[in-house]
Formats: C-alpha cells, sequence, structure tokens
C-alpha cells in the first residue's frame, strides 16, 4: 500500500476538523478533562523524554534560555492542567452570536462565531505550549498540525501520544490532530495555503521572520519582544524597583521580558543606583547610556543595544528627559509587544495607553502580565503584535472566525431596488437566545 503524503493527511484532518466543529460543547470539554487526567497518568514517561531532551540540549551546548524553555517538570505539568480545567470552563465559543438584525418581516440576520479551520503550529522547545494549543483548538473545533523543534522531540511525541490515547477513547476521535516530525515537513507545510488556513510560530525571532517570509498562509504571532518599562518623574519608586525586577527577572527567557529600562531624568539619580543594587541580587547584566553609566557602574551603550532581545539576565537603562522622548524610543526601538509606565499622575498613563502603539501597554505593574492564562483566557497559542484579527494574548476568540447567515421567507432582491423599492427595518435585535444554528450536531 503507497505510503500516505502530507498532503493527504491534512486534507484528511481538514475534513476531521468538520466533524469537530459540529461536536456537542460537553464532548470537547470532557475530553479536555480527559486529557488532563491522561497527563497526569503519563507524566513519569512524559518527564524521563524530557529529562533526555533536556540533557542532549545541554551537552550540544544549546543557549540556556532555550533549554529553560524546554523543560516540563512538575511545575509545568501542574499549570498545563490548570490550563486545561480552566479552557474547559470557558463559554462555547461555536455558534456564538456577534450581531442579530431583523432587515425586513421573515428575514433574519445574524452573524455567527464558527471554527477558522485547520491551524499550523510551528514552535521550537516549549512542550507546555504543545498541550496549549491543542486545548485551545480543541475547545474551539479546529483540526490542529502541530510541528516541534528537533531539542524536544522526545517531549513532544510522547505528550502527543497521551493526548491522542485520550482522544481515541472520545466520541471525537483524534484524527483532528497531527504531530509532523521533520523538518522538510515544515517548508512543505508552509506551501500549502489550500489546506491550511492559519499559521502560529513560536520561538525565536528568527525562526518566527523565516515562517512570515516563506508562506502566503496568514501567520498569527510576532518576531521579536522588544519590551520596556519606564520610570516616569511622578513614579513611586519602590513600586518602580519591584515592577522592574520582576519583568526582568521572574522568567527572563519569555518574550514579555523587559529589555529596556526608561528612567526620567528627574528621578534618575536616586532611582537608577536603587534598581542597580536590585539588579545586582540576581546577576543582571546592566548596559546603559552616558547618563546612566554616571550613576552606576555598568556596559557603556553600543550601537544596536535598544534593538536587543536579550532573553536572559541582561537589560539596557536609558535617562529620558520626558514622557514622549520615551514614547518616541519605544516607538523607534520597541517591537509593540509589551511596554510599561511607572507612574501617580494619571494624566501620563493616559498619555502612555493612548499613544504607545503596542499589543500590550500597562500601568503600574510588571509587563510579564501579558500572558493569556494570566489574562484569564485559560490558555494562549501566542502573542500577536499584528492589528488585523487578532492582537495581544490570543486566546479562544482568535481561533474563531464568522458566517453570515440569513434567514428568509421568499424575499428577492427585486422588492427592494427600484421605484417602489420597500425599505429595509435594519433593527438590531438582542444576542441573547439560541442561534439559526444552535442543535446543529
Amino acid at each position: 500500500m503507497e505510503k500516505e503524503t502530507l498532503q493527504q493527511k491534512i486534507r484528511a484532518l481538514r475534513q476531521s476538523a468538520k466533524h469537530l466543529s459540529a461536536s456537542t460543547a460537553e464532548e470537547r470539554n470532557s475530553l479536555l478533562i480527559a486529557i488532563e487526567t491522561g497527563l497526569r497518568e503519563a507524566f513519569p514517561r512524559i518527564k524521563a523524554a524530557n529529562d533526555e531532551d533536556v540533557r542532549i540540549s545541554e551537552e550540544a551546548g544549546q543557549k540556556p534560555a532555550l533549554v529553560k524553555r524546554l523543560i516540563f517538570n512538575e511545575d509545568k505539568l501542574e499549570a498545563t492542567a490548570l490550563g486545561l480545567r480552566q479552557v474547559a470552563a470557558l463559554p462555547d465559543p461555536i455558534g456564538k452570536v456577534r450581531q442579530r438584525r431583523l432587515l425586513d418581516d421573515g428575514l433574519l440576520l445574524e452573524q455567527v462565531s464558527f471554527p477558522i479551520g485547520v491551524i499550523g503550529m510551528i514552535f521550537e522547545a516549549r512542550p507546555d505550549a504543545l498541550v496549549q494549543i491543542v486545548s485551545l483548538c480543541l475547545k474551539s473545533g479546529n483540526g490542529i498540525i502541530l510541528k516541534g523543534g528537533r531539542e524536544a522531540f522526545r517531549t513532544n511525541t510522547a505528550l502527543v501520544q497521551c493526548i491522542k490515547k485520550q482522544c481515541a477513547a472520545s466520541p471525537l476521535g483524534d484524527d483532528w490532530l497531527l504531530l509532523l516530525e521533520s523538518h522538510g515537513d515544515v517548508d512543505q507545510m508552509l506551501g500549502m495555503e489550500e489546506d491550511i488556513d492559519l499559521l502560529i510560530p513560536r520561538g525565536s525571532n528568527q525562526f518566527v521572520r523565516y515562517v512570515m517570509e516563506h508562506t502566503s498562509i496568514p501567520v498569527l504571532g510576532h518576531a521579536d519582544g522588544i519590551c520596556h518599562v519606564y520610570v516616569d518623574k511622578d513614579a513611586d519608586l519602590i513600586k518602580a524597583v519591584e515592577i522592574a525586577y520582576d519583568a526582568k527577572t521572574q522568567y527572563p527567557a519569555a518574550c514579555n521580558a523587559v529589555e529596556t529600562l526608561l528612567v526620567h531624568a528627574d528621578v534618575a539619580a536616586l532611582f537608577i543606583p536603587r534598581m542597580a543594587e536590585r539588579f545586582k541580587q540576581a546577576k543582571v547584566v546592566m548596559h546603559g547610556d552616558a547618563r546612566t553609566a554616571a550613576l552606576i557602574d555598568c556596559i557603556p551603550y553600543q550601537e544596536g543595544d535598544w534593538r536587543m532581545e536579550y532573553l536572559a539576565l541582561e537589560i539596557n537603562i536609558r535617562v529620558v528627559d520626558s514622557l514622549m522622548v520615551a514614547i518616541d524610543h519605544i516607538e523607534t526601538y520597541g517591537s509593540h509587544h509589551t511596554d510599561a509606565i511607572v507612574s501617580e499622575n494619571q494624566d501620563a498613563i493616559k498619555r502612555f495607553y493612548a499613544l504607545v502603539d503596542s499589543a500590550d501597554v500597562f500601568a503600574n505593574c510588571s509587563t510579564r502580565f501579558a500572558d493569556g492564562f494570566r489574562f484569564g483566557l485559560g490558555a494562549e497559542v501566542g502573542i500577536s503584535t499584528a492589528k488585523i484579527h487578532a492582537r495581544g494574548p490570543v486566546g479562544l476568540e482568535g481561533l474563531m472566525s464568522t458566517k453570515y447567515l440569513v434567514q428568509g421567507s421568499g424575499q428577492v432582491v427585486a422588492t427592494y431596488s427600484g421605484g417602489n423599492a420597500q425599505s429595509f427595518f435594519h433593527e438590531d435585535l438582542s444576542l441573547e437566545g439560541p442561534s439559526l444554528v444552535s442543535g446543529v450536531r
């Protein structure tokens, strides 16, 4: 028998995804909980596979940031399990009425949410990201194609085997889920715009840029995570120290960790030495402009530092003369990901909110809050810096599209055109109650 090609597998998956999109919320929620149970039961096997992946990566000299993202330990298991339960508890996103309008007597319009279709996730390290995307695709009724990096091959294989075992015992089956194995599959996948509706890459900026530049399939994600914290002249400096410290050190390998700290000149002499002492406790390497270097011992600024995404215990510090200079710096060097202001001045905060063009704009809290789990989305498939479709941490809503449904009673357009044209009502109706597709499974 001839071996099934990748295209054949993905087209079969597309058909299975249609059945998933017509399943009940109860069926999908039940499977999410079963997956949590399965992961707990299989954790010793998953952990052994992960230990081997980590060992090989460390021996190969992989960057510490990548190795840290690769780890799937008890803490990651608990976070993953909680995410699965939270996704199961979320309202069913399929068939949600976005608009309902009576066009005329017996002529009803609804805009209703439906799954996007088939999603391809290509990711480096981060095996917990695999479970997040699977849970969100299952809940939203989307088929999912997974391609992880070779550094996490054993862990990803063990996770998918566990998930598929639970799916196979469910009425929903496991044909809506596919794990790719070879690097060559990625390039073929990037060219399958007729079969794949959306790509979600997660990994290094070089990796994400490669995906964006080599496909015509819509891509959801971000290439860089150059995030800023601006300490305003009216900041509470005690708050500012703790916020900046958390934003840099809590998980420096994350894309929402701060990379550049901007400090207003009026508080620089008081704040920067305090901040430096706090950073020294965590062995943070500091780079600073000339005004910063006059206050603390740091590596002098070099051309290109402002565009660095360190993803490590390393940070830039710059002294600025005003809020607007800080905003201009963020616009020039930032990646439109996550940026924060620390200030007790509400006018300054409102201006920062309005003028900083980022997916996540915060005041008086750490940039590390930019996360689907922390936003109450249950989980996220990634953080998008795009302005079309979805922006910021992307949960269930970002995996949905819509259809316009019209139910008539024999109407024709000719009635509404010409000299004696009948007028439309265009009466907006309540969104409560079942949609035109409710009960169709």
